[in-house]
Formats: structure tokens, C-alpha cells, sequence
């Protein structure tokens, strides 16, 4: 793997993190993600160019705003290094790949989706039913370059089993699965799909396996009760993401274990 292909994935995760941001401020409440300018909620300033430099903006103004000096959040550059580390751990896992650039986007879909479902308890439309069209597109080029078209099939099959297996979870238990949760999970269904049964299969199960150990987390912690709604797009999220790299590995070492061959 180039490490200038690592830096570069890095430095447009900064920077798409910078705007993720914005997008998670505002797209809960209904605002447009590209006007008014960015400005400081306390002066009402617009954010210079020279400052809005992903984390390092913020380093040299020492948290705060140029012109009011009112603390900003920490969470902004966190947002933005966190993005820059996602986006260069995800084109790890991919490579130079004609599917990269719709995996990265799944990674910027997942920040601003984990982020508010995290704040607001919400997956909003404007964001995941867009994602459909944008992964179907982003996807058929990358079949297209690698004349895999079965892969693609296979991402639509995933998509219809991953919707269908939440929409049943949603009609068994009302309350316990939210219907943006649903929605979701037909994207994250073409994503897995289209990378392989096995991530398909270990992505659904590590969203049960994360979102339930948390929640035994906080119940210990006396954070949470058994009535406690718990958003569980960011657990969603993190499986499919973190099926790509270890669904292999795990596919190939239960086999072992049942004495098959993992090539069989």
C-alpha cells in the first residue's frame, strides 16, 4: 500500500470532516448545508478562509473564536482527525480500488449518520435515502472496472435481505428498532453485499454483537435502563465497517475450526 495514497485519503478526510460538521449542525434542523457561510454562533463573525483549516485552525487559535474568543467545541477537530483516520483505515482495507471511492463515501456517510443519531436519536432522510442512489452509481462503476457484475448482484441481493430482516424486526417489536434504522440497513446491505457474503453476514451480526455489549455497558454503569432507547445507527454503522476488514479473517478461521479448507 503507497503511503502517499494513505496521506492523500488522509488530508481528504480532513477536509471532508471539516464539512461534516457543518452537516451535522445542520441537517437535523433543516437548514441548508451550503448557505449562510459558516459563522460563529456566539458574534455571528463568518469563519475566515485561513480559519477553517481542518484541526490545525483550531490548534492555533487555541479553541476559540478569532473575533469574540468564546470557546469552540473540541468536538470539530475531533470530527475532522477522526474522518482524516477513517478515510485512510478504509483505503487500507480497500486499496487503489475501483471500489474505493464509493467506500470512502460510505465512511463520510457514517460520521454525519452515527453523529446525529448520537445528538438527535434520529437517521435523517435527506441523508441515507440520497446514499441509495449515490452507492448504486459509485458501485456499478467499480463493477464496471473490474467486469465483476455478479458483485453487483450480489449488492442488490444484500440490500433487499438487510432491509427485509430490520423491517421484520421493526413490525415484531415496535419501539425496539427505529424505521430510519430500516431505511438504513437496505445501504448498508449493498455495501456488504457487494463485498461478500461474508461481510454481508458478519456486518448484520457485529451491529447486534456492538449495540448490545453497550448496552450492557451502561446498565451496569447505571446509565441506562432496560426501557432506555438507545440509537443504534452508530452500531450499524461500525459493523459494516469493520466487517471489511475482519470478515475475511473470521470466515476463514471458522472454517478451519469446522475442518474445511478456506479456499473450499
Amino acid at each position: 500500500m503507497s503511503t502517499a495514497l494513505l496521506v492523500a485519503a488522509g488530508v481528504l478526510g480532513a477536509l471532508v470532516g471539516s464539512f461534516l460538521n457543518v452537516v451535522v449542525h445542520r441537517v437535523p434542523r433543516g437548514e441548508s448545508v451550503v448557505r449562510p457561510a459558516s459563522r460563529c454562533p456566539s458574534c455571528g463573525h463568518a469563519v475566515r478562509r485561513r480559519d477553517n483549516v481542518p484541526v490545525l485552525s483550531w490548534v492555533l487559535l487555541r479553541g476559540r473564536c478569532r473575533d469574540c474568543r468564546t470557546p469552540i467545541s473540541a468536538r470539530y477537530p475531533l470530527v475532522e482527525a477522526g474522518t482524516a483516520a477513517l478515510f485512510a483505515a478504509v483505503t487500507a482495507v480497500v486499496g487503489p480500488a475501483w471500489s474505493l471511492p464509493a467506500y470512502l463515501y460510505l465512511a463520510a456517510v457514517a460520521v454525519a449518520l452515527a453523529l446525529i443519531d448520537l445528538d438527535v436519536h434520529r437517521l435523517p432522510d435527506p441523508i441515507v435515502l440520497p446514499s441509495y442512489a449515490v452507492a448504486l452509481v459509485l458501485l456499478t462503476v467499480a463493477s464496471a472496472g473490474t467486469a465483476d457484475w455478479w458483485a453487483l448482484l450480489r449488492a442488490a441481493v444484500g440490500a433487499a435481505a438487510l432491509f427485509a430482516l430490520y423491517a421484520v424486526l421493526f413490525v415484531a417489536k415496535p419501539g425496539g428498532m427505529g424505521l430510519g434504522d430500516v431505511k438504513l440497513a437496505g445501504v448498508l446491505g449493498l455495501y456488504l453485499g457487494w463485498w461478500g457474503w461474508d461481510a454481508l453476514a458478519v456486518g448484520a451480526f457485529l451491529a447486534f454483537l456492538l449495540g448490545g455489549a453497550v448496552a450492557v455497558v451502561l446498565m451496569a454503569l447505571g446509565r441506562a435502563g432496560r426501557r432506555t432507547r438507545i440509537p443504534f445507527g452508530p452500531y450499524m454503522l461500525a459493523g459494516a465497517l469493520s466487517a471489511l476488514a475482519v470478515a475475511q479473517p473470521l470466515a476463514d478461521a471458522y472454517l478451519s475450526v469446522v475442518g474445511l479448507s478456506p479456499s473450499a
